[in-house]
């Protein structure tokens, strides 16, 4: 199964007139967050796939999701669906000290776990796994993340990963500038993914 995913800035190479043939053999699409309605449209309509979408620090809210839904694009924040045989989780926003609009402190994250361990019990039960990937924008605490207040990763992935074992953990917000950068690790058994721009995931399976 391949999976294409996206993350932070439009990229020509996705929007362009050939990506029906250039993703012909992508099976789903996850966006990390950060980009707009009418792109992701583009992307949902060129590749005719599912895709699950999750808001980043610079969306959500009310209005943003009805504008969204006006697409009938997928919002997977919070949520946890299976497309293909594959269990996808979505948490989306930041973490930041202060509750805000798409921006939530590091216990908040922890309860929009708890909310998702119901229905990962129930995928465990009758697929033998919590989930196969986790969707954010944000990348876990010490993987990728920076210093500073605004790119500084969610403690409450490391402990998703280690408590839940996703194959893959998909991210956004970390912007790459250099080509040969590094974006994609492992932790534990989870491999951790930076979205930005384009990648596309193999899977081998499902």
């Amino acid at each position: 199964m391949k999976i294409l995913c996206v993350s932070d800035q439009i990229d020509p190479l996705v929007y362009s007139n050939s990506i029906e043939n250039r993703f012909s053999d992508v099976d789903l699409v996850l966006s990390a967050g950060d980009l707009p309605a009418d792109y992701l449209d583009f992307i949902a309509s060129g590749t005719k796939k599912p895709l699950f979408f999750v808001f980043g620090n610079h969306e959500g809210g009310k209005e943003a999701e009805k504008i969204f839904q006006r697409y009938g694009l997928k919002h997977i924040g919070s949520k946890i669906m299976r497309e293909g045989g594959l269990i996808v989780a979505g948490l989306g926003g930041s973490a930041c000290f202060q509750q805000k609009p798409n921006r939530n402190a590091e216990f908040y994250m922890y309860l929009k776990i708890i909310k998702l361990v119901p229905k990962m019990l129930y995928y465990r039960l009758f697929h033998g796994r919590f989930a196969d990937i986790l969707l954010t924008h944000m990348p876990p605490k010490y993987i990728y993340d920076k210093p500073d207040t605004g790119s500084r990763g969610v403690g409450a992935f490391l402990w998703f990963i280690k408590t839940f074992k996703p194959k893959y953990l998909v991210h956004g917000h970390i912007h790459l500038y250099d080509i040969s950068a590094v974006r994609r690790t492992r932790r534990m058994e989870t491999e951790v993914i930076n979205a930005y721009n384009h990648y596309v995931i193999d899977t081998g399976e499902y």
